[in-house]
């Protein structure tokens, strides 16, 4: 004879088994997260104040490493640089991605063309990216230096060969990357503004410039946000464009932080030292992030 259960055990049993399916889908993701990235990140912080080569056990220095790094001039010529790419690369891909969904998000013949087109950047191989500018930029054989002897100018850059022009070149690469990406994310924002609204404005006799002005970009606030931290994270913790084109080159004119910490740790064994200089990367993301916000909960309030 079939046990009926009392009906008030059948609501427990049911959140039980719904709780036990939802972990069963979560654990395997946060097991990775705690085993990559969780832990790492927590010895980070203990490894920062110790004097590790990683073939011997960690000293404990104390703040031996970030008074290292205050008489380090490589330390303040990789922050400075970094800040340099940063204050450059985020408006400029700010704004070319921006104008581009703009552009595209039009009624136009071929438009998804167009828009696989901007984005494919984003997703070809770094290191194809890289060769392939390397030879564009070449100073004596690239094409934009006979461009630029063709239309008259005797001395064209040196590019990723000159120290003043090497970080210009990071940077319109960087540009030339990311700005597919943040296209859509600024083409996902763009559906959301209401059409009526425009319609309105036409109506009252605004202008093409005082619709974006005054529509648009107030409704893509929430997006415009989003890609500012996004795009500023990104720009600060840049590695493997700089790597792979200039290689911090020549000199120290392209040398960013990511890379020393890289230099410090992977290549020279001190993996104390570049522990500390990570966490100084980290503290410039956090803060900045943490104005981004402040600033953006003022405007909204």
């Amino acid at each position: 004879m079939a046990v009926i259960l009392p009906a008030r055990r059948r609501p427990a049993r049911r959140v039980l088994r719904n709780t036990a399916i939802g972990w069963s889908f979560i654990l395997p993701n946060f097991a990775g997260f705690a085993v990559l990235t969780l832990v790492p990140v927590v010895l980070l912080f203990y490894y920062a104040f110790t004097d590790w080569n990683v073939f011997g056990g960690a000293q404990w220095s104390g703040t031996a490493n970030f008074q290292q790094m205050v008489g380090d001039s490589s330390f303040w010529t990789a922050l400075r640089n970094t800040f340099y790419y940063s204050a450059v690369h985020i408006p400029l891909t700010f704004v070319v991605a921006l104008a581009l969904a703009l552009l595209l998000n039009r009624k136009l013949r071929g438009v998804a063309f167009f828009r696989t087109v901007a984005f494919f950047p984003y997703v070809t191989s770094i290191v194809a990216v890289a060769q392939v500018w390397n030879m564009l930029f070449s100073p004596e054989f690239g094409p934009i230096n006979d461009f630029l002897r063709l239309v008259g100018v005797d001395n064209p850059p040196g590019w990723t060969v000159s120290g003043g022009w090497s970080m210009p070149a990071v940077i319109i690469v960087g540009t030339w990357r990311d700005m597919g990406y943040y296209m859509l994310l600024f083409l996902a924002g763009l559906q959301t503004v209401p059409r009526e609204l425009h319609e309105a404005a036409k109506i009252d006799g605004a202008s093409a410039w005082q619709r974006l002005r005054n529509v648009t970009m107030p409704c893509l606030r929430p997006t415009t946000f989003f890609v500012t931290v996004m795009l500023t994270i990104n720009s600060f913790k840049v590695f493997d464009l700089i790597l792979l084109l200039t290689h911090g080159g020549p000199g120290q004119s392209t040398l960013v932080l990511s890379q020393y910490i890289y230099q410090k740790g992977f290549e020279e064994n001190q993996f104390g030292y570049a522990s500390a200089i990570s966490i100084v990367l980290f503290a410039v993301c956090f803060l900045v992030t943490i104005v981004q916000f402040l600033v953006n909960k003022r405007r909204n309030a």
